[in-house]
């Protein structure tokens, strides 16, 4: 098991990994990154030393690669072909399953969360969305932050994470539960995510508070307004007017419009014995 939703780890049978130096460790970060796919050489070598390689970066890079491998295949006969941190050209990619990988299965827990949410599976939703976020144990890439190559990945996973915290919120409004406490603590570390805004104010509705709902909504458009210059979208001026209205679909236990995962979806997971495969070196 790798993770790198928190510290980098790693696990072989429940047995703590050493993956060495931070450049060496910065070499499984990568990979995990690229989502299965393939890291070049030169792309490798550009990020580890960040533009400014030195004259056997390759060589180094070699060594990583081969002290790796050794430390997450500890029992591979010698003169064997890896199985997991394999040759590929232009470079190297991991071959692991997604269930492997902490970043690789935390998008697809979250996409089967959302799903049952939105066909009413409350019970389902909670369940797979607290699987989902027990798997964080701290910020994504943590270790990596000053490397623009983690960038990227790290903002796609806390979206997904923001987005996790809300499915579940969601699936307990579904099922009649309470979830003000929490969601009161979202929107105020998130003010201007207006789907966390619309919960926040239907679990005060459905708590008897609807001076509160009014007021998160309204707290909403003036931050919106301040901060961004827009109004509120649809779905919270829709609620808005229900709720004056006490319109009685608030208070059935329903799922909203699911939330589109397109664009923070995983990569694809490069499949195992894919084309483009190399000898290893």
């Amino acid at each position: 098991m790798l993770r790198v939703l928190g510290p980098l780890q790693a696990e072989i049978n429940g047995r703590a990994v050493d993956l060495g130096t931070s450049r060496q460790r910065a070499v499984v970060a990568r990979l995990v990154a690229a989502g299965g796919h393939v890291v070049s050489t030169d792309r490798f070598i550009d990020d580890l030393w960040r533009g400014q390689p030195p004259p056997k970066a390759l060589a180094a890079l070699q060594v990583y690669v081969s002290n790796l491998r050794r430390a997450l295949e500890p029992d591979r006969p010698p003169r064997t072909p890896a199985t997991m941190l394999v040759s590929a050209a232009p470079g190297y990619r991991l071959r692991l399953e997604p269930e492997q990988v902490d970043a690789w299965a935390f998008p697809r827990l979250i996409d089967s969360a959302v799903g049952a949410v939105a066909s009413g599976d409350g019970t389902r939703a909670l369940d797979l969305a607290d699987r989902a976020l027990a798997l964080w144990q701290g910020p994504a890439y943590a270790e990596f932050a000053d490397d623009e190559w983690a960038e990227p990945e790290a903002t796609r996973l806390e979206e997904l994470r923001l987005v996790a915290v809300e499915c579940r919120a969601e699936a307990r409004l579904t099922l009649g539960r309470n979830a003000e406490i929490e969601l009161e603590q979202h929107v105020r570390a998130h003010p201007l995510r207006e789907n966390a805004v619309r919960l926040l104010a239907l679990a005060y509705y459905r708590a008897g508070r609807q001076a509160d709902a009014l007021a998160a909504i309204r707290k909403a458009r003036e931050t919106l307004a301040d901060e961004l210059g827009v109004d509120p979208g649809p779905a919270l001026r829709v609620l808005e007017t229900d709720i004056l209205a006490h319109a009685g679909s608030l208070n059935r236990q329903e799922p909203s419009a699911p939330v589109s995962l397109t664009t923070i979806r995983a990569p694809e997971r490069a499949g195992a014995g894919g084309a483009g495969e190399a000898g290893e070196r």
